[in-house]
C-alpha cells in the first residue's frame, strides 16, 4: 500500500507543472522534421529524374550541392550521385537526432511515455537519462560531421583549404568534445557503483 504524498504548496505544483512549457518545443521539433521528410523527397525525386535524363531536375541538383565544374554539366555523374546520396544520408541522420531529441528529451524531461511492452519502443529508449541522452546526441553529431566533411572532400575543388581545414578542426574538437563526455559519464557512473 502506497502512503500518500504530502500536498505540494502552489509554487512547488507550479515549479513542476512547468516542465509542460517543453511541449511546444517538442512539436517545434516534430514540424521541423516534416520540413526535413519533405527535403528528403524533393532530393530524392530530383535525383530519379535526373536520372532519366531531366535537365532541369539535374541542374536543382547541381545547385542544391554546390557542385561546379568547368565543364558543362549536362548529364549525372558519379561525383554527383555520390554528394546527392551523402546529403540524403544527412538528411536521414539529422532527422534521427531529431527524433532522439524529440522522444528522449520529452521522456526524460516532461512525461513518461509508458512504452513498456510496446512492441515498437526504440531499444534505446528503455535505459534513457540524462547522461546516456547526452552520449547518443554527441555521437550523432560527429556522425552527421562526418558525412558534412567528406561531402566537402569529394567536393574539395569547390573549396579553399581555408574551409577544408576549418571543416577538419570542427570535426575533430566533435569527436574529442564526445570522448570527454563519455568519458565524463564512465567516471561519474563508476563513482555512483562505488558509492553503494
Amino acid at each position: 500500500m502506497s502512503t500518500p504524498t504530502p500536498e505540494k504548496n502552489p509554487v512547488q505544483r507550479l515549479i513542476f507543472a512547468s516542465r509542460w512549457s517543453q511541449l511546444p518545443i517538442c512539436i517545434g521539433l516534430i514540424l521541423a522534421q516534416g520540413v526535413y521528410v519533405f527535403h528528403f523527397w524533393v532530393e530524392l525525386v530530383h535525383l530519379l529524374e535526373a536520372a532519366f535524363g531531366n535537365q532541369n531536375a539535374l541542374q536543382a541538383l547541381v545547385t542544391s550541392i554546390g557542385y561546379k565544374s568547368d565543364l558543362v554539366v549536362s548529364s549525372l555523374n558519379e561525383t554527383i550521385i555520390m554528394l546527392v546520396v551523402l546529403a540524403l544520408i544527412d538528411v536521414v541522420m539529422i532527422s534521427n537526432l531529431l527524433i532522439m531529441v524529440i522522444v528522449g528529451g520529452y521522456e526524460t524531461f516532461v512525461s513518461r511515455l509508458d512504452l513498456e511492452g510496446h512492441r515498437d519502443q526504440p531499444e534505446w529508449l528503455s535505459h534513457v537519462n540524462a547522461s546516456v541522452l547526452k552520449v547518443k546526441l554527441a555521437t550523432a553529431i560527429i556522425g552527421i560531421s562526418s558525412i558534412h566533411l567528406l561531402k566537402t572532400f569529394i567536393n574539395a575543388a569547390n573549396y579553399s583549404d581555408k574551409v577544408l581545414i576549418a571543416q577538419t578542426v570542427i570535426h575533430i574538437t566533435f569527436l574529442l568534445s564526445a570522448m570527454a563526455i563519455a568519458n565524463t559519464d564512465r567516471l561519474m557512473q563508476h563513482g555512483q557503483w562505488s558509492s553503494h
